[in-house]
């Protein structure tokens, strides 16, 4: 049975707990991008080029091996680490570089970055090098932005296409 002074002591609680939940979830208010900002996500998901392209094997090593293990191409199968730069203006915002995950550095990259720019006229640049046998970015993209108060940009890549993607 519940006596009185346990009830008003656990009526109290209650109402003590409650206040404290109201208050925090309306105090302090939380801003995530002032009345100057905006933000640019680059999100990426891409897989590097070989690190080496496939060897032919010859005649003489086909035979040294056994017949259940005779493939013509030896492909190895480390892939390039992806390297990203994202310019506003010609300055770097957003510098990654991601080498492959996996026990033989054979996967795919996940890239997720966020930055809050200025509001704005804006250059954008894109620039990712996914073949380390290439100097210099192997995919570029360059484009004029204007970016509204609060507004979110979103860079995306296509690997079907081999082309970047801004929304």
């Amino acid at each position: 049975m519940l006596s009185p002074k346990r009830l008003i002591l656990q009526v109290l609680n209650y109402t003590v707990f409650m206040v404290l939940v109201w208050y925090f979830s309306f105090s302090p208010p939380y801003v995530r991008l002032t009345p100057e900002q905006s933000m640019i996500t680059l999100a990426v998901s891409h897989a590097g080029k070989p690190v080496q392209e496939c060897r032919r094997k010859s005649p003489e090593e086909l035979a040294k091996l056994p017949p259940n293990m005779r493939v013509l191409e030896e492909c190895p199968r480390e892939r390039s680490p992806v390297k990203i730069e994202v310019l506003l203006d010609d300055e770097a915002v957003i510098d990654q570089h991601v080498n492959p995950p996996g026990l033989y550095k054979d996967q795919g990259v996940d890239i997720y970055h966020s930055v809050k720019v200025p509001i704005g006229e804006h250059r954008l640049e894109v620039r990712m090098n996914d073949n380390v046998r290439e100097d210099g970015p192997t995919h570029h993209y360059l484009q004029s932005v204007s970016l509204d108060p609060a507004e979110l940009l979103v860079i995306q890549f296509n690997s079907a296409a081999n082309q970047f993607v801004i929304r």
